[in-house]
């Protein structure tokens, strides 16, 4: 047996130490599972592949390596949705509550929709430096080596990235514990199609996005006012009850609305509350190639 392959076992372990954390940089950079499994797979042969003299830090090496390899993909991956049918929505994780290893970051809302999309606000660069800084907690000299550059340009990185998100966050936002009631509320009644209620807990401005990728029918449009999108929701959730499942259950790191019928997952909807205390969006992935 030779010297790598009795080392090859070993790697493997501390790669799996590591996984979890690789997968969460991969799928906040992208906001697609199968591309965050793409990008892990990638770091991980050329984990097998580094020699001593490449490694400082296992862990530094590998979240280097994901978060570069993340960067080139979401360059490309910005062409093909400047090209999508309908609004670009991130992938639901079904079934990750908040006690998950992939939401047990510094910001509570790591995962949630609202957040990777607000990310999309941002250049890959800053995207990263923002991910490394803010929810995983590496140092600046890390995230500068991380990203081959210096030190003082990580800090710009981080810096600008807070600007552009400060500008499209609610000014006041609202404690964990009381988006997690409201939410709770709004998704029983759209689970029970209590129209009232749904009206009651939106806000002014409330908006719905719905992701169908032009696969499935979807609103191509964004659909405006308390009105309009308490009848959006209660609409589409009573056909979903009429043809089969409907169940709050935990997604990325919060909770939501799932459907399923004919043994596959259908549909899912999750919300972000805003600054008044009230539901503020409304989103609904039905684009099967999200839902497998």
């Amino acid at each position: 047996m030779t010297n790598r392959e009795s080392a090859e076992p070993h790697a493997s372990a501390i790669f799996a130490q590591h996984r979890a954390l690789l997968f969460g940089i991969a799928y906040r950079m992208l906001g697609t599972s199968a591309d965050a499994e793409d990008i892990v797979q990638e770091a991980y042969l050329r984990w097998q592949g580094a020699g001593a003299a490449d490694v400082r830090s296992a862990k530094d090496y590998l979240c280097a390596t994901v978060t570069r390899l993340a960067i080139d993909h979401l360059r490309s991956a910005r062409v093909r949705r400047e090209v999508y049918v309908g609004p670009w929505l991130p992938d639901p994780l079904v079934g990750v509550d908040d006690r998950d290893p992939l939401a047990a970051v510094s910001m509570a809302d790591a995962l949630s929709t609202a957040f990777l999309v607000l990310l999309e606000r941002l250049t890959p660069t800053q995207r990263a430096a923002f991910l490394l800084r803010e929810v995983f907690e590496f140092d600046y000299d890390d995230v500068a080596r991380m990203l081959e550059t210096s030190g003082a340009n990580a800090r710009q990185l981080v810096q600008r990235a807070k600007q552009h998100l400060a500008k499209a966050r609610p000014r006041f936002e609202t404690d964990r514990k009381t988006a997690q009631d409201l939410t709770h509320r709004f998704l029983d009644a759209c689970e029970t199609g209590d129209t009232q209620r749904l009206v009651a807990l939106l806000s002014e401005h409330a908006v719905a996005y719905a992701d169908g990728g032009g696969k499935f029918a979807a609103a191509r449009n964004p659909i405006t006012g308390v009105d309009r999108v308490a009848r959006f929701v209660a609409g589409i959730v009573a056909k979903w009850r009429d043809s089969g499942e409907v169940q709050v259950a935990p997604v990325s790191g919060g909770l939501g609305l799932v459907f399923r019928a004919g043994g596959r997952m259908r549909a899912v909807l999750t919300v972000a509350t805003g600054a008044a205390g009230l539901i503020e969006t409304v989103f609904v992935v039905v684009n099967p190639d999200k839902l497998e």
